[in-house]
């Protein structure tokens, strides 16, 4: 008797929603060119039999543009999916009220990347209670987002999920598999969102260790640019304006430096996470913001530095130690990979989201299925009554 063969799995279609161009970038990717993590696991997606509708992406200067833009794609959609995955809600507020509403049918999956927060006023908190009822599920990037979410009310347990974003280690050690000759050397701070570059200057000035800054001349309301230039700069500091995502080049840039700079503002979310694992894929130690919503611990990892905020003093110590005791800044980096290796990067993260679109969508299916048998059965009894 021949052996009967398993039901084959029908694979689970995603719209991929994400804040910035993606086909590009994946295509960008496959050559080693743009890191997967940046994208939010979708590289790795097709591997659990998750296929992705990429969204085409188009930059507005106004955020209602954006939504109606948003909108409009994803209901003009002509090819099937069963779930939406967005990297974020900007944009895809329209879709997540009509969700709420029960006018959009499909289970909505997104990245929320602060903790849920208590509104000011009445009439704001109920129409943001009523909001957060059209998002299906959640993906945050640690513990303590989750805690603070819970403390809300606005979403129950089962709808917050930690996943152990990472860095994809495949693309950081293409870019160290072409710099054989490369000898670390130095300190280098990139990023741009709600940087402290006033007392990261400060500090650098004093010591007279070599930094490389690379930023944008402004991001959001703060003009970088203005601050820099209120300094009197040491030829040992050299400040590189940047325009645009241009991680490849800046992955090169860091890779020849032998400690990553972290210097943010106090903002309750993971700021400066991107640069922080980053650092953990070259193996380089850091000297970052004490950041408490991340969800690994730098000191006790002992993969670096951390520094209060706004705390000049605290960072021209920790520099000095970075700078004179090499053996010990070179075994952080070490831990840092063995860290990112064991718990944070691509491959874990990508999987523990596959997991998670594979179940909703065959929840999804299952309350469908239910939803079809039950109109059938009513409609049935009608016809003999």
């Amino acid at each position: 008797m021949a052996e009967k063969r398993p039901t084959p799995v029908k694979p689970l279609t995603i719209y991929f929603y994400h804040t910035r161009l993606t086909r590009e970038s994946y295509e960008e990717w496959k050559d080693y060119k743009f890191p997967g993590h940046i994208l939010y696991g979708l590289p790795l997606l097709e591997k659990y039999g998750i296929r992705s509708v990429m969204h085409k992406y188009k930059a507005f200067p106004g955020r209602l543009r954006l939504m109606l833009y948003a909108t409009k794609e994803i209901l003009c959609c002509k090819e099937p999916y069963e779930v939406l995955y967005g990297t974020s809600f900007r944009g895809l507020e329209l879709i997540i009220l009509l969700r709420a509403l029960g006018f959009y049918r499909k289970p909505i999956v997104i990245w929320h990347h602060t903790a849920l927060k208590t509104s000011s006023g009445k009439i704001r908190e109920h129409i943001s209670r009523f909001f957060y009822k059209g998002i299906d599920h959640m993906f945050l990037f640690s513990k303590k987002l989750i805690k603070d979410s819970l403390a809300t009310g606005k979403a129950p347990e089962e709808k917050l999920q930690l996943i152990h974003w990472g860095p994809d280690l495949a693309f950081y050690d293409h870019i160290l598999q072409v710099m054989p000759d490369r000898k670390p050397e130095g300190f280098i701070s990139t990023g741009k969102e709600n940087r402290d570059v006033n007392t990261m200057l400060q500090a650098f000035c004093a010591t007279e260790q070599q930094l490389d800054l690379y930023i944008a001349p402004t991001n959001g309301s703060v003009n970088y640019q203005q601050i820099i230039e209120s300094f009197c700069l040491p030829d040992s500091v050299q400040v590189h304006y940047t325009d645009g995502v241009i991680p490849y080049l800046l992955a090169q840039k860091v890779a020849r430096k032998s400690c990553v700079v972290i210097c943010c503002m106090d903002f309750p979310y993971t700021v400066g996470l991107t640069t922080l694992v980053e650092a953990f894929a070259l193996g380089i130690p850091v000297i970052c913001s004490r950041n408490p919503n991340f969800e690994m611990d730098i000191d006790k990892e002992e993969i670096g530095i951390t520094v209060a905020y706004n705390d000049v003093e605290g960072w021209i110590n920790a520099i000095h130690r970075i700078a004179d005791h090499p053996e010990e800044a070179q075994k952080m980096g070490v831990n840092a990979r063995k860290l990112a290796e064991k718990r944070f990067n691509l491959e874990i993260f990508s999987h523990e989201i596959a997991e998670s679109l594979l179940e909703i969508s065959k929840m999804s299916s299952k309350k469908t299925y239910i939803c079809i048998n039950f109109y059938a059965h009513e409609s049935t009894y009608h016809q003999y009554v």
